[in-house]
C-alpha cells in the first residue's frame, strides 16, 4: 500500500514538474525570443504615453501583445522615458522592454558649421535634437547667458567650435551650452594657448580674425597667408579694410561687390572706418581657419585681392601700387562679367 501511494505521489510530482518546466519554458520563450521585425531608429518625445510607445512599436515587433505583457511585468508601462532608441533584429522582448524602462537610448551625432549668427545655429541644431529652434533661441539669446559662460553677447558665437558631436537627442538647451563650453575649453589646449599668447591676442580676437579669414577664402591652403596679411596690418596699426566685415555691418551677405556706400556705414564692424579688429566674430570660423591664424604665414604682404580668374585664390602684394594693379585686373573682369 505504501509503495502504491509513493508511486502515485511520484507520478503527481512528475506531472507538476513537467507543468512547471513547461510554464518556465513558455515564459522563457515569451521573453527571450526575437522581438524586432524591423530594425531602425525610434524617437519618443518628452511626455509620450505608454500607448504612444506601443503605437510606435506596432510595425516594428513580431508580437505587440507579447511585448506588452513583458513590459507590464517589468512595470515599464508606468514610466515612458523619452529619447532616441535604436532597435535591432536579434533583440528579445525582455531586452526591448528593459531598453524603454531604463532609458537606454542611443546618442545622436550633431553637426554644425557655416553659421554666422546664434539664431542660425539654433535652426541647424534644432533639426538634430528634440528641442525646437524657438526654444533654443529663447534660451540662447537671453541677455544673461553669454556672461554666464564668460563672453560678451557679440563674442558668444565664438564659443561654438564647428564639428560633429555625440550627445543624447533629449539634451536640453542649457545642457547643450554646457557641453559646448566644455568642448571650447578642450579645444583651447596648451599648444593652442601658447600660440595664442605668442600672438598677443585674446581667444576672442583669434576667433574674430579667423572668422574674417574664413570669409575671405575657402581655400584652406591659402588661409595662413591671408591671416598673415591681417596680422601684419595689426602689428603696424594699419586699418584692416576687410570686405567681409562690411557685409556683416550692412547685414547683407549676398553682396558680391563692395562699394563706397558700404564703406560709409557707421558700425564697429566697419574695418574701413575703425582700426583694429571688430568687437566679435562675423561668423563661426572653421577649425582650420582658427589654426590658420595661430599658425599664420610670416611674410611681408600687406594687401591681397581676388584673382581675376575667379579661382577662389588671391593675388598678394607688398606695396599699394602693386595691389592697385592686381585690383584693376580684378575689377576689369567684374565689369566684363557684368557683376555690380
Amino acid at each position: 500500500m505504501i509503495r502504491k501511494k509513493l508511486k502515485i505521489l511520484l507520478s503527481v510530482f512528475a506531472v507538476v514538474l513537467l507543468l512547471v518546466a513547461g510554464t518556465v519554458a513558455g515564459i522563457y520563450f515569451s521573453v527571450k525570443s526575437d522581438a524586432v521585425s524591423r530594425s531602425g531608429a525610434l524617437y519618443l518625445h518628452t511626455g509620450s504615453s505608454y500607448d504612444e510607445l506601443l503605437d510606435s512599436l506596432s510595425t516594428r515587433v513580431y508580437n505587440l501583445k507579447r511585448f506588452d505583457r513583458v513590459a507590464r511585468m517589468l512595470d515599464a508601462d508606468q514610466t515612458v522615458r523619452s529619447g532616441h532608441y535604436v532597435i535591432e533584429k536579434g533583440t528579445d522582448y525582455l531586452q526591448l522592454a528593459r531598453m524603454f524602462q531604463r532609458g537606454w537610448q542611443s546618442p545622436v551625432r550633431v553637426t554644425f558649421n557655416n553659421v554666422r549668427l546664434v539664431p542660425q545655429l539654433a535652426g541647424k541644431v534644432a533639426g538634430q535634437i528634440e528641442a525646437d529652434s524657438a526654444l533654443l533661441v529663447s534660451v540662447w539669446m537671453n541677455d544673461t547667458i553669454p556672461a554666464y559662460y564668460g563672453f560678451k553677447p557679440e563674442e558668444f558665437i565664438g564659443m561654438f567650435i564647428p564639428d560633429t558631436y555625440e550627445m543624447y537627442w533629449t539634451i536640453n538647451p542649457t545642457a547643450f551650452l554646457d557641453r559646448m563650453k566644455r568642448e571650447y575649453d578642450h579645444f583651447w589646449n596648451p599648444e593652442r594657448e601658447l600660440k595664442q599668447e605668442r600672438l598677443g591676442l585674446t581667444r576672442n580676437e583669434v576667433i574674430t580674425l579667423a572668422s574674417i579669414t574664413y570669409e575671405e577664402t575657402q581655400k584652406t591652403d591659402e588661409m595662413p597667408r591671408v591671416a598673415g596679411v591681417y596680422i601684419n596690418r595689426l602689428k603696424i596699426g594699419m586699418i584692416l579694410q576687410a570686405d567681409p566685415t562690411l557685409k556683416f555691418a550692412v547685414g547683407d551677405f549676398t553682396i558680391r561687390r563692395v562699394l563706397d556706400i558700404h564703406k560709409a556705414v557707421d558700425s564697429p564692424y566697419n574695418t574701413y572706418m575703425y582700426a583694429g579688429l571688430p568687437p566679435g566674430p562675423i561668423c563661426m570660423p572653421s577649425i582650420k581657419a582658427i589654426d590658420a591664424v595661430l599658425d599664420y604665414e610670416a611674410h611681408s604682404y600687406y594687401y591681397f585681392c581676388a584673382r581675376e580668374d575667379f579661382s577662389g585664390y588671391h593675388n598678394f602684394a607688398r606695396t599699394l601700387p602693386e595691389h592697385n594693379r592686381n585690383a584693376a585686373r580684378y575689377h576689369a573682369e567684374l565689369n566684363r562679367r557684368g557683376i555690380r
